[in-house]
C-alpha cells in the first residue's frame, strides 16, 4: 500500500459521523442494494421504510 492511500485511511479511520449523518448513509446504502435488486425502488420508499423501523424501535424501548 503507498503512503498516500495509508494517509487517507488514517485520516478516515478518525472521522466520527453523527447521528444524522450515519442515517444518511445507512439509506443511501439501503437504497442503492435495494435499487440493484428492484429497479422500481425509489429512494422516497427506503426512507418511508426506515422511518416505520425507527417508530416501532422506539415504542419497542418504552
Amino acid at each position: 500500500m503507498n503512503q498516500a492511500l495509508k494517509k487517507l485511511l488514517g485520516v478516515a479511520a478518525k472521522v466520527r459521523m453523527t447521528d444524522a449523518e450515519r442515517e444518511e448513509q445507512r439509506i443511501s446504502f439501503s437504497y442503492g442494494s435495494a435499487k440493484i435488486e428492484n429497479e422500481r425502488v425509489t429512494e422516497e420508499m427506503v426512507r418511508e421504510a426506515a422511518r416505520k423501523l425507527k417508530a416501532a424501535e422506539k415504542s419497542s424501548h418504552g
